[in-house]
């Protein structure tokens, strides 16, 4: 079963076919709807979501799917029933798993358990369906990927691993600033390091965002208090004030450096409004390519 847990469960050549395949599916929409016809998708949700699930439901069903979404009252992974007995049982009726949970443990015990295709929704440690578009998007855009920086500016949370990971499979140049005790995630790293040995990547983890964002062609940041952690916002937001991304920081990049934000955005927190609305964010067209790259990717999932 050739499960979606991950950007490090993709070779190179992935990416190449799922962003030509997302090109088709944008240009000819009308050759892909029938490609999940008979198929009903799951979408177990622990965790609130406007983007994850709407792009996911439309995708579905615009390929001849059918979504069906569960929410954690309903399912109450762990707690009303194993993890284990739910994937058993989900196995039974659907065809595949959109799964968005907290622990990632969760996600490894349901696909052990899974006898269907399972693809990661988000949990706390990666977010590889977010970042997976966000690369589509940057590539849109800048076309050579291993010419330009990248910068991550803020949490070290599920997108900044994520992008590590990605970064580390395609060869890129990563610099990520974080407050000191809030870097990425260490075995994160040390699996990207890794895996750089061999695409020879730039990964970069400051505590300088000053320095991290200096040249930049991409700048990316995401908010500063996750889902789940909410209690910790007040002194979160006294923490991380000067990884605010506003326009003093956006000047030490470079002039045309395109502002990314996966959103929910916090305005006047880790992004000011004049630069979330600027002419260098490309924020929502974010946004809008999550349901042209999901859609992708499960039709490169089901094909195989």
């Amino acid at each position: 079963m050739n499960h979606f847990l991950s950007l490090t469960n993709l070779a190179f050549k992935d990416f190449r076919e799922i962003f030509q395949l997302t090109e088709e599916v944008k240009k000819n929409p009308q050759r892909f709807n029938q490609v999940l016809a008979g198929k009903f998708i799951g979408l177990l949700f622990e965790k609130p979501s406007l983007r994850t699930r709407v792009s996911f439901e439309v995708g579905i069903t615009q390929l001849g799917g059918r979504a069906i979404y569960l929410s954690s009252q309903e399912v109450q992974l762990g707690k009303r029933e194993s993890i284990g007995d739910v994937a058993k049982t989900l196995s039974k009726y659907l065809q595949g798993v959109i799964l968005r949970t907290f622990s990632h443990q969760s996600i490894l015990e349901f696909t052990k358990n899974s006898q269907i295709l399972v693809i990661n929704g988000l949990t706390d440690l990666l977010h590889p369906v977010q970042v997976l578009s966000d690369f589509y998007t940057i590539y849109k855009r800048k076309k050579d990927l291993k010419a330009i920086k990248i910068s991550f500016v803020g949490d070290g949370n599920n997108v900044c691993n994520s992008l590590i990971l990605g970064s580390a499979k395609l060869g890129l140049n990563l610099w990520v600033a974080s407050p000191l005790g809030f870097e990425p995630d260490k075995g994160v790293i040390k699996k990207a390091l890794e895996i750089a040995k061999k695409t020879r990547a730039k990964i970069r983890i400051l505590n300088n965002p000053k320095l991290a964002v200096k040249s930049a062609d991409v700048l990316y940041t995401d908010v500063w208090t996750s889902m789940g952690k909410e209690e910790e916002r007040t002194w979160r937001r006294q923490l991380f004030k000067e990884f605010r991304v506003d326009k003093d920081l956006l000047r030490l990049a470079k002039k045309n450096c395109l502002v990314m934000h996966c959103l929910p955005a916090q305005r006047g927190e880790e992004i000011a409004s004049e630069v979330l609305d600027s002419k260098n964010s490309i924020v929502f067209e974010q946004a809008e390519n999550r349901l042209y790259v999901q859609k992708a990717l499960l039709v490169w999932l089901f094909r195989r």
